[in-house]
């Protein structure tokens, strides 16, 4: 990359409360997809301009499934690059991975107290992931909603980000910060809300006909994946035998391929397309063809920028490096407090 890029100066001071915070996530656990850029890491671009924003990759999280350490730092890395290249700027946002807060940990322990089993236990992520991995039921599966509140409140949030997966976590966050509010007689923690993003929000299918497109389900389409690979995919999408009628309903798997071409392609391709189905002389093929292409217009520039921060280890290790900086000064000030209000002071 060039040195322009490369040779970040960032000054920064404690986070000023005029501007609404803004928190999320992300696991290192598999490549972006065209779901993740479109769904959110694009309004995270907009957001950064307009909130004082916190974004982070969830490597602790991780955990829970026990990654083999040979592949932990690269994922890591990856998901960084990835964020960067999607126009994540360190110099708006605070970028950081949650490993490098130790404050996370001792806020974490300090949550865990005022967490009880019986409502963890009650979790519907906890019991889901009991079913899938019941030789790997480990106390990190159990806390999660409070290592997630923890990332939360840490940095007083005023509103997340959050999936239809991710609701009763937050919700649980809003219910430990209420429950410390009231232990300790303050108002200490604001009750984060959901991040909605109304008309922006644009939710991309899979490709296997159903669902949404996810990151280990093999139904989607990366934003580091070569072109050849996206041509492959997008053929052997699901589809189905055609319109029976003149002006048909569209099947799932057939709205769902129009769904992605409204998002990377022309109007006027999409209308084509569209009047092709209601006149029954559409072919799939064709209409397959052009959303690849299309998809390819969109993640070759991506593609390119994955690749080069990816080989740039400076440029990386200097935005984890003030991306840490900043999360801490924001984590280690609410920790601070929060001891203070525990009772928890030198002897």
């Amino acid at each position: 990359m060039a040195n322009k890029d490369t040779d970040l100066f960032i000054i920064f001071t404690p986070q000023i409360r005029c501007m609404e915070t803004v928190l999320s996530g992300i696991r290192p656990t598999g490549h972006l997809h065209l779901g993740n850029y479109f769904g959110a890491v694009r309004n995270f671009v907009r957001m950064q301009h307009e909130n004082n924003c916190f974004f982070f990759v969830a490597d602790y999280h991780s955990l829970t499934t026990h990654p083999k350490p040979e592949h932990y730092q690269q994922s890591v890395k990856t998901v960084l690059a990835e964020y960067l290249a999607c126009g994540l700027d360190p110099e708006k946002a605070t970028l950081y991975v949650q490993s490098d807060v130790p404050e996370v940990a001792e806020f974490y322990l300090l949550l865990n107290m005022n967490a009880y089993v019986g409502e963890l236990e009650r979790t519907t992520t906890f019991k889901e992931k009991v079913r899938q991995q019941p030789e790997n039921v480990n106390a990190g599966l159990l806390t999660y909603a409070v290592l997630m509140a923890a990332d939360i409140l840490i940095h007083k949030a005023d509103k997340v980000p959050v999936g239809k997966d991710q609701e009763q976590h937050l919700e649980m966050t809003r219910k430990f910060a209420r429950r410390f509010n009231t232990m300790y007689n303050t108002d200490f923690f604001v009750e984060p809300a959901a991040y909605n993003f109304g008309n922006a929000l644009i939710k991309i299918p899979g490709l296997d006909g159903t669902g949404k497109m996810g990151k280990s389900d093999g139904n989607g389409i990366y934003l580091i994946d070569e072109p050849a690979e996206i041509r492959k995919k997008v053929m052997r999408a699901v589809s189905d035998a055609g319109p029976a009628k003149i002006n048909d309903t569209m099947s799932e798997p057939v709205q769902n391929l129009f769904t992605m071409l409204e998002v990377v392609s022309e109007p006027a391709t999409v209308e084509h397309f569209k009047q092709q189905f209601n006149n029954c002389s559409i072919r799939y093929g064709d209409l397959k063809k052009q959303l690849a292409e299309d998809i390819i217009k969109v993640t070759s520039p991506i593609r390119e920028k994955i690749l080069a921060i990816l080989a740039d280890e400076k440029y990386l290790h200097q935005v984890v490096t003030l991306g840490a900086e900043k999360a801490r000064a924001s984590a280690s000030k609410t920790v601070r407090e929060v001891r203070e209000i525990i009772g928890i002071r030198p002897i």
